[in-house]
C-alpha cells in the first residue's frame, strides 16, 4: 500500500512537471511525421494481466509492427530519434503508474508473447509484482537495440541471450525489493539519464 501511495503520487506530480515538455513533445510528433501522438502496445502485468502500454510514437504509422526495434530502424521518425536516445519515449508511462496498471519500480512488462517463453516458477515470481517503468534490467540492457543489431537473428538472440538475463535482474528485484532498492534504482536511472 505504501508503495501504491508513493507510486501515485510521485507519477502526478511528475505529470504536472513535465506537462509543457509532454505539450511540446506531442506538437514536434504530430509535425515530424502522420499519425497518433501516443503508441500503445499490449504487455503482460501483474498477475497475468495484460494491459494497454503507454508510449510516445517514436516510429511511423503505416508499417507493419514488430515486436523488437533493431539498431538504426527504418521505422523511427526524427523525432521518435531523438525521444528514444533521451528515453524521452517511457514518460507517458506515467499515465500507466496513475492508473495503477504499473509502478514507478518493478521489472519491465513483456508482450504475451515473450511471456510465454518464461520458465514458469520464473513467471510466477516475476508476475507476482507490478510491472515498472525502469529497473536494473533497463539500466544494464539501455542498448539492447544496438547489442541486437550485430545479431544476423535478432529475435533469437534476444530469447537466448537479453531475455534470461534480464530475468536474472527481474528475480533479483523481486526477491530483495523495498522501498529504499526503489530509491536507489530511481536515482541511479535519473544519473543515467543526465549522462
Amino acid at each position: 500500500m505504501n508503495k501504491r501511495i508513493f507510486d501515485f503520487v510521485a507519477a502526478l506530480l511528475g505529470v504536472l512537471v513535465l506537462a509543457p515538455l509532454f505539450v511540446a513533445v506531442a506538437i514536434w510528433i504530430k509535425l515530424d511525421s502522420r499519425g497518433p501522438v501516443f503508441f500503445r502496445q499490449r504487455r503482460v502485468g501483474k498477475d497475468g494481466i495484460p494491459f494497454n502500454i503507454i508510449k510516445f510514437r517514436t516510429m511511423v504509422d503505416d508499417e507493419h509492427e514488430s515486436l523488437l526495434t533493431i539498431g538504426n530502424d527504418k521505422r523511427i521518425t526524427r523525432a521518435g530519434a531523438f525521444l528514444r536516445r533521451h528515453k524521452l519515449d517511457e514518460f507517458p508511462q506515467l499515465l500507466n503508474v496513475i492508473a495503477g496498471s504499473m509502478s514507478l519500480v518493478g521489472p519491465r512488462p513483456e508482450v504475451p508473447r515473450y511471456v510465454d517463453c518464461y520458465p514458469p516458477e520464473v513467471r510466477s515470481q516475476v508476475l507476482s509484482v507490478a510491472p515498472g517503468i525502469t529497473d536494473w534490467a533497463s539500466i544494464y540492457y539501455k542498448e539492447e537495440n544496438s547489442l541486437l543489431s550485430r545479431s544476423s537473428n535478432p529475435e533469437q538472440a534476444y530469447l537466448d541471450n537479453i531475455l534470461p538475463a534480464k530475468l536474472k535482474y527481474n528475480l533479483r528485484y523481486v526477491q530483495e525489493r523495498s522501498f529504499w532498492n526503489d530509491i536507489r534504482i530511481i536515482f541511479t536511472t535519473l544519473a543515467m539519464l543526465v549522462r
